[in-house]
């Protein structure tokens, strides 16, 4: 399955003055992060496949570098519960139920329905209106069938929702929290699935008019909704 992750382009940032890392440094991090965007993405499209163990080396080659920025995203993704370390052997993608994709999505509820509740009380109409194209980009992505495209800009626009809220620690907390129930379970396809991508991104324009015409019931009912099927 690895031959499927898209290889991250090369990336080279010349120095320009004394404060910036060296060029090394830049490409390395660079490369890193690219090798990390890639990996994540095979995640959300099932590439990568729970349960199964991908050595550094291997997935380097598949996406033309070198092992160790694999190693270190693969650190990371250790960190956020995506993958676990087998001495000496590589990485095995941890294999989640439908319990622990339903408990996270009863945190993110948890998490952001209050803050949105309040919201609905105290951002003008043209705020929310602003959102339309982030809205708007959800349907169009889900509209495609990628599920990478959709898990993108499905984050994008609960993201600016809530940067609303003017706390950037929440943006970041339910940022990494929405990437981890983005991972889909065994069994839990037919959600990512076109027609169920193009479900889950209607509720983000119905939200909208619902926020518009500070409709607090509607906006409780949607959001209620949207936190019920995890993913």
């Amino acid at each position: 399955m690895e031959q499927g992750i898209p290889a991250p382009a090369g990336a080279g940032i010349s120095r320009t003055v004394p404060a910036v890392p060296a060029p090394r440094e830049v490409r390395r991090a660079s490369v890193r992060g690219q090798v990390l965007d890639a990996l994540r993405t095979a995640l959300v499209t099932g590439e990568l496949r729970p349960g199964e163990l991908y050595s550094a080396p291997a997935l380097g080659e598949r996406l033309g570098v070198s092992a160790t920025p694999v190693r270190e995203a693969m650190q990371q993704l250790t960190l956020e519960g995506a993958v676990e370390v087998v001495p000496n052997r590589g990485f095995r993608v941890v294999e989640r139920d439908a319990r622990e994709a339903a408990e996270l999505a009863e945190v993110r509820a948890l998490v952001e329905v209050p803050v949105l509740l309040r919201l609905a009380r105290t951002v003008p109409a043209g705020r929310w209106a602003g959102l339309r194209p982030l809205a708007e980009a959800t349907v169009r992505a889900a509209s495609s069938g990628s599920p990478a495209a959709y898990a993108e800009a499905d984050r994008a626009f609960h993201g600016a929702v809530l940067a609303l809220s003017g706390n950037e620690q929440l943006v970041r907390v339910a940022g990494d929290l929405h990437r981890r129930a983005q991972w889909p379970p065994p069994g839990a396809l037919a959600r990512t699935a076109r027609a169920g991508l193009v479900a889950d991104a209607a509720e983000h324009g119905a939200l909208l008019d619902a926020l518009i015409a500070r409709d607090g019931a509607a906006v409780r009912a949607l959001v209620d909704a949207h936190f019920a099927t995890p993913g």
